[in-house]
């Protein structure tokens, strides 16, 4: 398929009124092509937290107007010629938050993070959205027919595992099993996973499938119990509803990975759970202030308090044949991608159980 035959349309986001469900659908001007690029035909889009963070420049100002979406796979339409040893026309494809580092620059020096397999640190990284790409375009998200991208962070899906599932696991998946990986989940440890959402679900079932001792997954409310134990939790606490919820693990979690993206989360409690040496992960990152960490609790029992995000090209990878191998079934709801702006207002609202996906048509129905 030539260049010409298709064109790049999208929900744009022209200021911060698009988090009310104020996007509008139009044309816009992908980054210029180069011979490192591929062209994706768009047909499934996860929702991230982080697009919604993006809409309301919650984080940062939004360079605006900004298409958001990290969690695209499609199918390759076109590829450069720089980058065919990798793809080919007709692959089915995905794409997560990371778009290119130092090793996509000519002539620059490959950097240490990148030298050792770890490119999501690299100081020259850049984000499938808003970017800006190595040439200085902006980079636009998968809530669009079309995505242009560098090949080098596109990745093959395999065989067997279904296209809204791979969506998801673009930034929700990674961003689990990244964190589940480097601090050790897998036999004999006992893991806690906290917050039930998008991210928090992911996290209980790849840690089943990496096979930890026990999971125990840890919200709010009461309410999502039964959804904890058939997503296979071995036990589910619920910090607002179970008095004393911590006194049941006490000194017994190996790891425990927070999704939480709230200043006002209760640490002291994740803490109390963890064994001497333990490690508390943070992936969620708040926009309304910062933690406050219990400095004697951390001391008394050398705990380790960590942060992470995504994951290297090889965690996907290898993230996403576990998920073929194990048959991981996240719970994705699909969504048309005409109700996109609806989809915003409802993920606002926690309504997703627990990750929604658009879908493509033709051209939303307005």
């Amino acid at each position: 398929m030539s260049p010409q035959n298709y064109k790049f349309e999208g929900w744009l986001a022209h200021d911060t009124s698009a988090v009310e469900g104020k996007m509008t659908w139009g044309e816009f001007e992908p980054k210029r092509w180069e011979e490192s690029d591929i062209d994706i035909k768009i047909t499934h889009c996860g929702m991230c937290g982080s697009d919604v963070h993006t809409l309301r420049s919650g984080w940062y100002p939004a360079p605006y107007p900004i298409i958001v979406g990290h969690e695209i796979v499609g199918e390759v339409v076109r590829v450069g010629s720089k980058a065919a040893g990798s793809h080919k026309i007709g692959d089915r494809v995905g794409v997560g938050c990371l778009t290119d580092c130092c090793m996509g620059i000519a002539g620059v020096p490959i950097c240490e993070a990148c030298e050792s397999g770890e490119e999501q640190f690299c100081p020259k990284a850049r984000w499938t959205y808003p970017g800006p790409h190595h040439n200085g375009d902006k980079g636009y998200g998968g809530y669009a027919t079309y995505h242009r991208c560098p090949g080098r962070f596109v990745f093959k899906i395999p065989d067997g595992l279904e296209s809204k599932q791979a969506a998801t696991m673009m930034c929700a998946g990674i961003t689990m099993y990244s964190p589940l990986k480097r601090f050790g989940c897998g036999p004999g440890k006992l893991v806690g996973i906290v917050g039930l959402g998008g991210l928090g679900h992911y996290g209980v079932l790849l840690a089943k499938a990496m096979g930890a001792d026990k999971v125990v997954a840890i919200s709010r409310k009461a309410s999502k119990r039964d959804e904890a134990l058939k997503l296979g939790a071995g036990d589910y606490l619920a910090t607002d509803d179970d008095v004393g919820w911590y006194k049941k693990y006490y000194n017994k979690l190996d790891l425990i990975v927070s999704t939480v993206a709230s200043s006002k989360a209760p640490i002291k409690g994740y803490l109390a759970m963890l064994k001497r040496h333990g490690t508390l992960v943070q992936v969620g990152n708040p926009d309304d202030g910062q933690f406050a960490l219990p400095q004697s609790t951390l001391i008394m029992k050398s705990l380790n308090f960590a942060g992470s995000s995504i994951g290297s090209a090889a965690e996907i990878r290898e993230m996403l044949q576990l998920a073929a191998d194990k048959k991981i079934k996240a719970w994705v709801e699909e969504r048309p991608m005409h109700e996109a702006n609806q989809a915003v207002l409802d993920l606002e609202e926690g309504k997703p159980r627990y990750r929604y996906c658009l879908m493509n048509q033709v051209a939303p129905k307005l």
